[in-house]
């Protein structure tokens, strides 16, 4: 069992360097590819298969039964044969749709022995991914599946922060609050297979709304005033829900337009500046408590996240504005600002591993 982290979590880190390159080609960058197709497998590779595997394998460790990383290893499995084996496209898809099935069932394990509204929310978030890998996996677009895919993310972590929020003395209506906005995303994702044109603008209020609740309720606006790494945590999580309130009214705004520079800034803005923001901020409670990592602190994360926000608005104003160069250096600089923080997380683990 415990082999099975660092191989899942190397085999997510190839997937993730491959993607972020995948990711410069589709926005524009003519550069060498592996093959014709990997550009177009960007959204797949990054969210069904990364994050896939890499929440996956959260889920795994906290679950402590060795069937349990079957989900995140093929994950992992599916997103390599995707970058390395492309003729076997529709296999990779079904073993995501079989990843994401198992990954439901542990949530269904976690659910036996906490059965709580956060724990039943988490559980959605899978179930959309499920939805999302099987939709893809059938043979819709990927501008049908995404929505899926994004609401998973998105629940992911708001349910998680929601369970947070047991420990503090929350209003007694903010609670029944969060469970109305869930409502609202999940029959706005429902109605994106067929009403697209209200569903994806009710999913984007809901994102929207999420981002609200978020920003008044989480723990965060205290910690912010806190020094060292609850200071950095918060204020990665308070930036992030500012990007995923401005991805829930552009959602709003355009609705479900299959492609194009709103598209990019449509998902990028929470895929981006939402879900990038919470795991620069959580890199150094989940690796080391997860991964078994010794991830440390250190002020010099604080230049990657400036450099992610910074080059986030100037590709979001590129993609409003229709100035590709705007679009394209922003991109880039995206994907510099992921790279420099990896970067710094393995040099943090080199150092505590040689001070130990």
């Amino acid at each position: 069992m415990t082999r099975l982290r660092p191989l899942s979590l190397a085999g997510s880190m190839v997937i993730l360097l491959v993607t972020l390159w995948a990711a410069l080609l589709r926005i524009g960058w003519d550069w060498p590819t592996l093959t014709p197709q990997l550009a177009g497998m960007h959204g797949p590779l990054m969210i069904s298969s990364f994050f896939g595997a890499l929440i996956a394998l959260e889920r795994a460790v906290a679950l402590g039964k060795t069937w349990a990383y079957s989900a995140p290893v093929l994950a992992v499995v599916a997103g390599l044969m995707i970058i390395f084996v492309p003729g076997q496209l529709t296999l990779a898809a079904w073993l995501l749709v079989l990843s994401s099935g198992l990954y439901l069932a542990v949530g269904a394990a976690v659910i036996q022995r906490q059965s709580a509204i956060f724990t039943w929310l988490l559980e959605a978030g899978v179930l959309a991914l499920l939805v999302g890998n099987l939709l893809w996996a059938v043979g819709f677009p990927i501008f049908l599946a995404v929505w899926w895919w994004m609401l998973f993310l998105v629940l992911t972590i708001a349910a998680e922060r929601l369970e947070l929020g047991r420990l503090q003395r929350l209003p007694a209506w903010a609670f029944p609050t969060f469970y109305a906005i869930s409502a609202v995303a999940g029959i706005g994702l429902l109605l994106t297979l067929w009403q697209a044109n209200i569903g994806v603008r009710l999913l984007g209020l809901g994102m929207a709304a999420y981002a609200l609740w978020l920003a008044r309720f989480d723990i965060a606006r205290r910690t912010v005033k806190l020094p060292g790494l609850p200071k950095f945590i918060a204020i990665c999580l308070l930036t992030g829900y500012v990007w995923l309130g401005v991805g829930g009214l552009l959602l709003m705004a355009y609705g479900p337009i299959p492609a194009g520079f709103h598209y990019d800034a449509m998902l990028h803005t929470v895929f981006v500046g939402f879900v990038f923001s919470m795991i620069f901020g959580h890199a150094p409670i989940i690796f080391p408590a997860v991964l078994s990592l010794p991830v440390r602190y250190t002020p010099r994360m604080y230049g990657p996240l400036v450099l992610l926000n910074l080059s986030l608005l100037l590709r979001i104003v590129g993609d409003l504005a229709g100035l590709r160069a705007w679009r394209l250096w922003g991109g880039l600089l995206n994907a510099t600002a992921i790279l420099i923080f990896i970067g710094i997380v393995a040099y943090t683990v080199i150092q505590s591993r040689r001070s130990q």
